[in-house]
């Protein structure tokens, strides 16, 4: 079937639902109208959705950690540690490795070795493998919304098991989790794969339901140009929206300098409602999410709360609807809940002190909009001619032609010819473009700003500045400059 950007016929998706359902045991636990019925139960205040819109129309900024270990019982502990202790305001249930390749045999293997270990030995929860009754205990054990976090190219048969199973949010996308994840998974795939997922949830929409769904912002979380994010998670927006999902939050990744991730998340608000609108995809509501810093962190727990205090302080001037917090033992592999939890609790101390501070509209705030907003509308509007104004068609064209391209991804279906680098106050900007379609004009301002950079340290702007650049912060500073 020939992938366009068109909403699913129910008798198509009903087609596919069969074979999706098959594929494991527990896809037997899944009946829609029992779903709606039990959603219909949940309470306002733990349902994703409504939180989000409420903390928008207040301008707060909702905190939000990862977790996710193999046991019931071990997974509820955590996730109830995390509320009580560390505040959060939204819970995850973060979803194994084998999990998201759809290997739910070793997943069942993983569960069993992790009860005669006592201890998980799996990174994440195995929600299909535990099936629709067990995410339902989950769901009823937390007094706040909870969602499901993962990086799985083909996630319908998850959504399935997850959504009957009472949790109100989905993250990921037919883009940000097959480019960044995986190396061999068609695009073409993923996306019809993820069509599934959003119909599903358009389906639960038309019956009354309100299912968030959230692109991943970051994509491979190192030195991602702020277009480049934009332009995809609007891209996955528009998608999810064909579909019938009326609740979408846009991600970006914190890159570092202030002006320009506050700038990129408004703008990222910005056009994702124009789009929206342009569309006709009028009732649907957009929130954001900053997420921490994804890439490398101090192994000094005082240096790692340092970049922690700055993702958070960075999220609440930029007007993010949430924020994803990260722990200080993010150098040394997955955080104790009391690691995760201090990530949480130092998160909100510093949104709270912000909370009635606004970023004022400078004149380098100004032009860091205007620029993100160009070239982020530069890249989509190509995107749309290559797919003769069809959205899915035209993304696929468009990384074949790298006109969308993901630095540092393992995707062979990702062309890997952009390379970023930091300017002199640790922007992000263009050292090469690729077939990226920035406008001269745009071109030249990145090749200015690298430029002057170079010009401060004595050396010409080259790869070896990326390699610096990647590793700074893991050594105590933003711009890797040479010592």
């Amino acid at each position: 079937m020939e992938l366009k950007n068109k909403k699913l016929s129910i008798d198509r998706f009903n087609e596919v639902r069969k074979e999706v359902l098959a594929s494991w045991s527990t896809g037997r636990e899944v009946h829609f109208d029992e779903a709606v019925e039990y959603h219909k139960q949940i309470p306002p205040e733990k349902v994703f959705a409504s939180t989000l819109d409420k903390a928008k129309s207040k301008r707060e900024t909702l905190t939000q950690p990862r977790a996710g270990v193999a046991l019931l019982s071990e997974h509820i502990t955590l996730l109830r540690y995390l509320e009580q202790e560390g505040g959060a305001d939204l819970l995850p249930t973060t979803i194994d490795s084998y999990t998201r390749q759809n290997q739910y045999s070793l997943a069942q293997q993983g569960i069993e070795e992790s009860k005669s270990a006592g201890r998980s030995l799996l990174n994440g929860f195995p929600a299909v493998n535990h099936g629709v009754y067990i995410c339902r205990q989950v769901c009823e054990a937390v007094g706040v919304p909870i969602q499901v976090r993962h990086g799985t190219p083909d996630a319908r048969l998850l959504a399935e098991i997850t959504l009957t199973g009472g949790f109100t949010s989905f993250e990921g996308g037919g883009i940000t989790y097959n480019i960044p994840y995986a190396k061999a998974v068609p695009l073409e795939r993923s996306i019809a794969n993820w069509q599934y997922v959003d119909r599903l949830v358009g389906l639960f929409e038309e019956a009354g339901i309100r299912i968030n769904r959230e692109p991943f912002g970051p994509l491979t979380g190192t030195l991602v140009p702020p277009c480049i994010s934009n332009t995809i998670s609007i891209i996955e927006g528009l998608l999810a929206a064909e579909q019938g999902v009326k609740s979408i939050t846009l991600g970006y990744g914190q890159c570092g300098n202030l002006t320009q991730d506050v700038a990129a998340i408004k703008v990222l608000e910005e056009l994702g409602e124009e789009y929206m609108q342009k569309f006709g995809y009028n009732d649907v509501q957009i929130t954001t999410v900053l997420h921490q810093w994804m890439g490398g962190f101090p192994q000094d727990e005082a240096k790692a709360f340092g970049v922690i205090a700055w993702g958070a302080a960075t999220a609440s001037l930029a007007g993010a609807t949430k924020v994803i917090t990260k722990s200080s033992h993010e150098a040394m592999g997955v955080p104790t809940k009391e690691a995760n939890a201090d990530g949480l609790k130092t998160s909100k101390q510093v949104l709270n002190m912000l909370r009635d501070q606004v970023l004022p509209l400078t004149h380098e705030l100004e032009e860091e909009i205007e620029i993100i907003r160009i070239t982020t509308k530069a890249i989509l509007e190509k995107v749309l001619e290559l797919g003769e104004d069809d959205i899915a068609v035209g993304t696929v064209r468009s990384f074949e032609a790298g006109v969308l391209d993901v630095p540092f991804a393992p995707s062979r279906y990702n062309k890997g010819l952009i390379l970023p680098a930091r300017d002199n106050q640790g922007a992000v900007r263009f050292l090469e473009p690729g077939s990226v379609p920035l406008p001269p004009d745009i071109l030249k301002f990145h090749k200015d700003k690298l430029a002057k950079r170079g010009e401060a340290e004595g050396r010409a702007p080259d790869f070896q500045m990326v390699i610096d650049d990647i590793y700074a912060i893991s050594k105590g500073r933003l711009v890797g400059r040479p010592r």
